[in-house]
């Protein structure tokens, strides 16, 4: 329910009033609080009656909308209710209009044939049924059959399995001794075969061991005097004419060396001199350090001599170390790069690998110099192979490599192999060779690297250094050997002891089998019947498994069956319904044409039975809505009364505090009472002229407020109320009315 909002202002207080007030406030103070009392009394039970009444208003109007809510609701059901009423009516007409005697003729006939069409589909019906019933008897038959035999399979598949297992057992039980004596056997003389090969390879290993203790020992006994034998002396000529070009490469010196030199004749005349031994043809790996040990002492002997005849007082050294910096350096960036220095010819070769002397310079932190010589490619008996290269190849690649270096390289070379072998200090003017040690490694194509280090405290090329005395160096290699022939002795007697024992265990093997083979009769015939068994039971499941097939076949064609029928069933069922449904729609019509009279005259009563009920219903809604309308009258009033008592009520409470809070000098002097009086008199007729103005101005559209209480009562009350606006900054007062409407 909306509430409209209503406001009024309304004048306390008048001129005429106020006068009064003047003349009453000059009365004695006693008389004055006792006044005020009794105002104060009479608003308060004035507010409290005024209040009930808006309550039982309030309660009046609640009462008076809910009656028009359901007086408009009946109102909206008897509307319907005639407009459903004019439909059917006009319905009843046009049947009536129909109900011709050749039309209900027509529709008597109609129903007739359509209720020999529903009697025929109801005898379909039924006999569809027995269809049905027929074919659910096949498919439950069919279901007992399929069951059974599918319980058949399930116990011959079961004795398939037990004599699966059974046969299983046997061949177990009869072949797990002989399976593990075979195995015995077979692990017996497997092993004696291992120690039979294994006596074989170490007697070979004896037997080389036995021949590298011979080399080695022929090698020691030589060696000494290859290492005397095989040195390179230069004439006095070759080393001033050397001298001299060194230290001032000219062309005139260059010619003067060329000529002392004698060139290549003279390298040939020295290759010659080179001392051969039979004892030194022995196949080593030029990777095996003793063989390295070998051929970089050989060769720093070499240097060294040529570099005391040139009258230098440093020497080269030898180091393992050295040694395996050199090998590593020309595996990495020699074999693994395909690096082949000098070609197939000699010619079309890649040269040093300057760019892996660099990087393994840095890698080492020291200055390197590489020399590199044909090796095993250009020795006068031919060319040799890494796989088969002798101790006599691999020494005198070295003798021929050192001596052809102390003649002119040709081409842009000229003699930096010299120069790298007689200066002290710098290696091709480039400083830092102030303590050189010398490694030798073959590359994969047969050449000779001469790897030159600065040893340092820092890289350890020095570090295990060898001793350049030749006899030692030759006798650790024949202490190795025999080092190597006793282990493979001591190999070889082991393995004789382990082929012993692994034939004796081969005799103990064969034993046992042949035992067990004597005494598995037993085992043979339990194995015969569980194969017998289980064939039986293998044709027993076949015969179970045809039967479950054939009857799943047919439990599947009566399931097929029994569904087409239901389907038949249920398109008869629904063409009865339809039938049944036309012959009533066609029975009803003819009830309709044959009743017409009837229906139309109840048709037509209730339509003005409905109309009836609007009007009535209608004329409830505007009994309904007048009681509103007094009922909401009734409620402003009372509001409007409520409203003024509150505000009296107000004002009296106003007037006793300002009574109230009078200071003790006010009460001791009446005189001083009456002036004051008339003072706020004057202020009080200023006020409520202000005031008056206000009401004048509204007055023509408010008019006086209805007012309660007697003649008595109000005057007082109003005494009182002009006291009071001594205390107030204004003589207006707004409030709001609340109104209820629909």
């Amino acid at each position: 329910m909306n509430k409209k909002k209503m406001i009024r202002l309304t004048a306390l207080v008048g001129v005429a009033t106020a006068t009064g007030v003047v003349a009453e406030a000059n009365q004695a103070h006693a008389a004055t609080t006792t006044t005020t009392e009794t105002t104060n009394q009479t608003t308060n039970a004035s507010v409290e009656s005024t209040q009930a009444a808006v309550d039982a208003a309030q309660s009046t109007f609640d009462t008076a909308q809910t009656s028009v809510d359901s007086a408009q609701a009946k109102v909206t059901s008897a509307s319907n209710n005639v407009t459903s009423a004019s439909a059917a009516l006009s319905s009843a007409i046009a049947n009536k209009e129909a109900a011709t005697s050749e039309n209900i003729a027509s529709a008597t006939s109609a129903v007739s044939s359509q209720a020999v069409v529903v009697a025929s589909a109801s005898q379909a019906v039924s006999e569809q049924a027995g269809v049905v019933s027929a074919a659910a008897s096949v498919q439950a038959s069919a279901q007992a059959e399929a069951t059974s035999a599918s319980a058949s399979l399930s116990s011959s598949s079961a004795n398939v399995a037990s004599a699966t297992s059974a046969l299983s057992a046997a061949e177990a039980a009869l072949t797990s001794d002989q399976s593990t004596a075979a195995n015995n056997l077979s692990a017996a003389e497997s092993a004696a075969s291992s120690a039979s090969a294994a006596v074989s390879s170490d007697q070979a290993a004896v037997d080389n061991a036995q021949a590298a203790v011979a080399s080695a020992q022929a090698i020691v006994d030589a060696v000494a005097e290859v290492q005397s034998s095989d040195v390179i002396n230069m004439s006095v000529a070759y080393i001033t004419a050397l001298k001299n070009y060194l230290a001032n490469p000219s062309s005139t010196n260059a010619a003067a060396l060329q000529e002392v030199a004698k060139g290549a004749d003279y390298v040939k005349e020295l290759q010659q001199k080179f001392k051969s031994d039979a004892s030194l043809d022995v196949v080593v790996d030029p990777s095996d350090p003793t063989v390295q040990e070998a051929l970089s002492v050989y060769a720093v002997n070499l240097i060294n001599h040529l570099r005391n005849q040139y009258g230098l007082t440093t020497a080269f050294g030898a180091s393992a170390n050295a040694n395996v910096a050199a090998i590593d350096f020309v595996k990495k960036y020699y074999d693994d790069e395909d690096w082949n220095i000098f070609g197939t010819t000699g010619s079309d070769g890649k040269g040093h690998n300057k760019n892996g002397l660099d990087a393994y310079a840095d890698q080492l932190n020291t200055s390197i110099a590489e020399d590199a010589g044909s090796g095993l490619t250009t020795w006068v008996n031919g060319k040799a192979t890494m796989a088969t290269t002798t101790l006599h190849n691999l020494l005198y690649a070295v003798y021929s490599d050192i001596a052809t270096m102390l003649f002119d390289d040709g081409g842009t070379n000229n003699w930096s192999h010299a120069q790298s072998i007689f200066e002290d200090g710098t290696i091709l003017g480039t400083d830092g060779f102030n303590n050189v040690y010398l490694g030798v490694a073959f590359d994969k194509y047969g050449y000779a690297h001469y790897e030159l280090y600065n040893a340092t405290e820092g890289n350890h090329l020095g570090n295990n250094a060898y001793s350049l005395d030749v006899q030692t160096a030759a006798q650790a290699l024949l202490t190795n050997a025999q080092a190597s022939l006793a282990s493979a002795k001591a190999s070889l007697q082991r393995m004789t002891t382990n082929l012993m024992v692994a034939k004796a265990a081969v005799v103990a093997a064969q034993n046992q089998l042949a035992a067990l083979e004597n005494s598995s009769a037993n085992d043979l015939v339990a194995v015969t019947k569980a194969r017998t068994q289980l064939a039986s039971a293998e044709t027993s499941y076949q015969t179970a498994l045809a039967t479950y097939k054939q009857k799943e076949e047919a439990l599947k064609k009566a399931g097929d069956n029994l569904a087409a029928a239901q389907a038949s069933l249920e398109a008869a069922q629904a063409t009865l319904a339809t039938a049944k449904a036309k012959l009533a729609e066609l029975e009803e019509t003819v009830a309709n044409l044959t009743n017409a009279d009837q229906l139309l005259a109840a048709a037509q009563a209730a339509y003005e039975q409905a109309v009836a009920n609007l009007t009535t219903a209608t004329g409830n809604l505007g009994a309904a809505q007048v009681d509103l309308a007094k009922a909401e009258s009734q409620l402003a009033l009372a509001e409007d009364t409520a409203e003024q008592a509150k505000v009296r009520a107000a004002i009296a409470d106003q007037v006793d505090q300002q009574l109230n809070g009078s200071t003790a000098n006010d009460r001791q002097s009446a005189g001083q009472d009456a002036t004051s009086l008339k003072t706020n008199g004057r202020a009080l007729t200023a006020t409520v002229a202000t005031a008056s103005a206000a009401k004048q101005k509204q007055g023509a559209n408010q008019g006086r407020l209805p007012q309660t209480g007697n003649d008595d009562q109000e005057a007082s009350t109003m005494a009182l109320v002009g006291l009071g606006m001594l205390g107030m900054a204004t003589g207006l007062y707004g409030y709001k009315k609340k109104k209820l409407t629909k």
